[in-house]
């Protein structure tokens, strides 16, 4: 649903649209507290049953009355279009920033064929470690040096083309570049691994294992060297169909991790079936781990089920040499964090990992 706000009169108006004419339809409404308030419980009843309707609602505040309706319209749109897949959010507002950042959107969605095409999409790779400390993989992170911006956060670009799906171009770009990794490093350091993260939406575009697996015969590396990692919300839908896929995966001979374990409500349910080799502990888990937190107890009892289950455990966002010790003494195997490196360019981490 679309409303405009006359900056005037502090009056709410709907845009059908429909709606071809300069007028708008007056429609005096409740203040915008009072409606944000309403539209959390709103709820409708057919006489049997009452509905709980999630409803958004996009707000151009109208100063300029001369502007074409069709304009204000296309406003509230935008700002409808940052909360529709949002339940806690429901009223977006238009306002200069608002544009920018959807302008910013679209320039660098324009932008990505080049950036892939002249290499400026990168892969930075963050050491893995075993107990030890000794490097024992990378895990592959999508990095953008622009000509013109320089260094853009991946906080910038990626949920951008996570919400248009232009993402799955990203991460075809990132698993070639992984293949090519592995096979310069053939033959004289055999001994690593590259974990690379599968998308969502690369489940709905193609045949993400056929696509893959082609890459690795093209590269002619061991499908053991490339990881494939995935964050619990892809088994939010359609699990069954995808643990079906994971499980192709891992009959073809590569080792399937799940990232973010824990950050979910359903990861106990999902992990008595789901086909995975290692789980990544979601980095929240250690905060205020020193000490003998409740994160500790939380901690432990992954590392047990994990270890119970077969499956090797690997800690991320290690940051300080306390938690190594600690999540060591609780029998993790793996670590990636801060304390060790941040992620870095190939050559960096090549000098890092081989010394």
């Amino acid at each position: 649903m679309i409303w405009t706000r006359n900056a005037s009169t502090a009056d709410w108006a709907a845009i059908p649209s429909a709606c071809s004419s300069r007028s708008l339809i007056p429609k005096p409404l409740f203040d915008a507290d009072s409606i944000a308030a309403e539209l959390v419980n709103f709820t409708v009843t057919d006489g049997v049953f009452t509905h709980h309707l999630l409803i958004h609602l996009g707000v151009y505040e109208v100063k300029d009355p001369t502007i074409d309706v069709s304009v204000m319209f296309d406003r509230a749109h935008m700002a409808l279009t940052t909360i529709k897949d949002d339940y806690k959010t429901h009223i977006a507002y238009y306002d200069s920033n608002l544009r920018e950042k959807i302008l910013w959107g679209q320039k660098i969605t324009t932008m990505l064929d080049d950036a892939l095409r002249e290499m400026q999409i990168r892969p930075y790779l963050q050491p893995i470690t075993d107990a030890t400390g000794k490097v024992v993989g990378a895990e592959a992170l999508a990095r953008w040096i622009h000509p013109e911006h320089g260094f853009l956060s991946p906080g910038v670009f990626i949920p951008v083309f996570e919400k248009n799906g232009m993402i799955v171009e990203v991460d075809r770009h990132m698993w070639r570049c992984a293949c090519k990794i592995l096979a310069d490093w053939k033959g004289v350091h055999d001994d690593l691994f590259i974990s690379v993260n599968i998308s969502p939406k690369d489940f709905y575009f193609f045949d993400v294992v056929a696509e893959i697996k082609a890459l690795v015969q093209e590269y002619q590396i061991d499908p053991i060297k490339l990881r494939i990692e995935i964050t619990e919300t892809v088994m939010m839908n359609d699990a069954e169909d995808r643990m079906a896929i994971l499980d192709e995966f891992r009959r073809s001979g590569f080792i399937v991790e799940m990232d973010d374990f824990g950050s979910g409500y359903s990861s106990l349910n999902l992990l008595k079936d789901m086909p995975v080799d290692v789980l990544k502990v979601d980095m929240k888990f250690l905060s205020g781990s020193e000490g003998g937190s409740k994160s500790n107890t939380i901690l432990r009892s992954i590392m047990q089920l994990a270890e119970d289950l077969g499956i090797a455990s690997l800690t991320e966002g290690v940051e300080t040499e306390q938690q190594f010790r600690d999540l060591s003494a609780m029998g993790c195997r793996l670590f990636q964090g801060y304390y060790f490196a941040k992620p870095m360019p190939l050559e960096e981490f090549e000098q890092f990992a081989f010394k």
